[in-house]
């Protein structure tokens, strides 16, 4: 009976890895950010993004504990919870990119402040201004964001705070031995359905810099 029971429970385990490998790569399959390669150096690329509408919100915290929430509040304006009741269409990259630090209040402001996370979700092409449903939830700000250059470094696997913190190494290293200006804080841009298998992930650290 045992042994029936962790054969079952092997069997499951295995459909559920199959389904995160087919599955994942079609939820996946979603409009992108537009963008032209500059230049190609490995896994680090120079890219010029075209202008864009993004929903955006501001969410103190911790890195993961913003992105959730992030994802949450922009995700109940796409999925309908807007004046026009009206549903937009997911796309890829979700980014999240360090805010300004608000201050705490005594007693602990000694403590240093509480990081604030910008998090954005990029708006379908063929919408506009004028177009996109307006946000009940104040919070949700759409914004135009005009067409910028970017040094981006692509990984796999889980974004933890150290690969994050390494991959940024690297491309900074990368910015800095290649004589260019960074004119941005590190945005972190994650691709995929958070059921995605690691090795099938598409992670990105994204230093906006000079022309």
């Amino acid at each position: 009976m045992k042994k029936r029971i962790v054969w079952i429970l092997v069997g499951a385990v295995v459909l559920a890895a199959v389904a995160a490998i087919l599955w994942g790569p079609i939820v996946s399959n979603v409009e992108q950010a537009k963008y032209d390669i500059v230049e190609a150096h490995g896994a680090i690329e120079i890219r010029d993004y075209t202008p864009m509408i993004v929903a955006e919100v501001s969410v103190p915290g911790d890195r993961e504990t913003a992105i959730s929430d992030g994802f949450r509040l922009i995700a109940d304006y796409i999925f309908g919870n807007n004046i026009s009741a009206q549903k937009v269409a997911m796309t890829s990259p979700v980014t999240q990119q360090p805010g300004e630090k608000i201050a705490m209040t005594a007693p602990v402001t000694q403590q240093g402040g509480e990081r604030q996370w910008v998090v954005r979700f990029v708006m379908p092409s063929s919408y506009t201004m004028q177009t996109l449903p307006k946000p009940k939830n104040a919070n949700v700000i759409l914004k135009e964001i005009a067409g910028k250059r970017f040094a981006v470094i692509r990984f796999s696997g889980l974004p933890k705070r150290d690969s994050l913190e390494k991959q940024t190494k690297e491309l900074k290293a990368f910015i800095q031995e290649k004589n260019l200006q960074s004119i941005s804080e590190p945005a972190y841009a994650f691709f995929n359905p958070p059921w995605t298998l690691p090795f099938l992930r598409r992670n990105e650290v994204m230093i906006e810099i000079e022309r």
